[in-house]
């Protein structure tokens, strides 16, 4: 495919159709603090309990808790008001209170097994991830990462969004990209985004960092988009390796959300350590708002998230607490489609 093609982005939004499939988890996390935990009754005889003391009381990790309650806020279930105090509300307490007379606790009997449910019961005591897509002889997401077969089907499964979704974000980021010269592009998978990125904006050029073996799938993406002379793959653990350097613009699409607290503020870490005064930061994927009471598509895709990696969807206020210690100016959240969006944000 010819790369001018990258400069048309979609008329439609897919939100819809991603929705069928993002919220595909749900329901069993919700069916588990029903059926497993008696959640929303303890809620009930415990009015204003704190998340810490939740925590405690059920042998909950943070990460996976916090999806459950962002899920719970989200749906309409329960509030959380400025002191931490959570509290049901008329929904929760007259349909998921057992005693309550129009209790729907049964109706979720039938998933009482599902091994997705009995998957996010583990996963709330310690905080791991589940096999891939819940299946016995899987590895989790990051392990299976590294096999590659299984990294060649995920990448397809990400490359049918990022071909939307980055033309999007380079269109929405035009503007503010005009002065960049040289974008990182972390984790960057088949090299969709920087492709997308470049295609809009041609004073600019791009590395995509990625680790074996989608670092060869990005090489064979990249040559088929026609790119090869603006965008270079640069091989290695984001953790471990040394980042590629003189550059002043840094994506990370669909990146943090997979990791969990310590590693996304690793990574924002390095993030900061290799751009300059003026350098930009591009964070982009599924972005729960800043008081964590939705959008309800964006606290269902962190469940999903929740089972399968380290992450969840990280929410405007956590994003703003990774860059604040490094000197960032961070601009307002911006939507683009698919209920996703970004912030950007400059180092000083």
């Amino acid at each position: 495919m010819p790369p001018f093609e990258l400069t048309s982005p979609p008329t439609t939004d897919p939100a819809l159709i991603l929705r069928y499939r993002d919220r595909q988890y749900a329901a069993d996390l919700i069916a588990a603090a029903i059926l497993e935990f008696d959640l929303f009754t303890y809620l009930d005889e415990h009015c204003g309990v704190s998340f810490e003391d939740l925590c405690r009381h059920f042998g909950w990790q943070p990460r996976p808790a916090d999806v459950l309650l962002t899920l719970c806020r989200a749906s309409g279930f329960l509030t959380t008001d400025a002191e931490g105090k959570n509290e049901l509300t008329a929904l929760g307490r007259e349909y998921l209170v057992k005693s309550s007379p129009w209790f729907l606790g049964p109706y979720y009997r039938p998933i009482a097994d599902s091994p997705i449910l009995k998957d996010y019961v583990a996963i709330l005591k310690t905080g791991k991830p589940a096999n891939w897509q819940a299946k016995a002889d899987g590895a989790n997401w990051h392990e299976s990462m590294k096999d590659a077969e299984f990294a060649n089907s995920f990448t397809d499964l990400m490359n049918c969004r990022g071909i939307a979704f980055g033309q999007k974000l380079a269109e929405a980021i035009e503007t503010q990209m005009q002065s960049s010269r040289h974008l990182l592009d972390v984790g960057g998978g088949s090299g969709i985004y920087s492709s997308t990125m470049v295609a809009r904006l041609p004073q600019l050029r791009a590395t995509v960092f990625e680790q074996p073996p989608v670092d060869e799938i990005a090489r064979k993406e990249i040559e088929r988009w026609g790119m090869t002379d603006r965008i270079d793959v640069h091989s290695g653990d984001m953790f471990r390796d040394a980042w590629p350097s003189d550059v002043d613009a840094v994506l990370l699409s669909n990146v943090l959300h997979d990791w969990d607290v310590a590693e996304a503020q690793q990574i924002v870490d390095r993030t900061s350590d290799v751009l300059p005064s003026g350098g930009r930061i591009i964070i982009h994927g599924a972005i729960i708002n800043e008081q964590k009471t939705g959008p309800l598509s964006v606290a269902e895709y962190s469940s999903l998230l929740m089972n399968i990696t380290q992450g969840k969807c990280y929410s405007v206020a956590e994003y703003a607490g990774f860059l604040h210690p490094h000197g960032f100016d961070i601009d307002p959240y911006d939507d683009t489609m698919g209920d996703r969006g970004f912030l950007m944000a400059t180092k000083r």
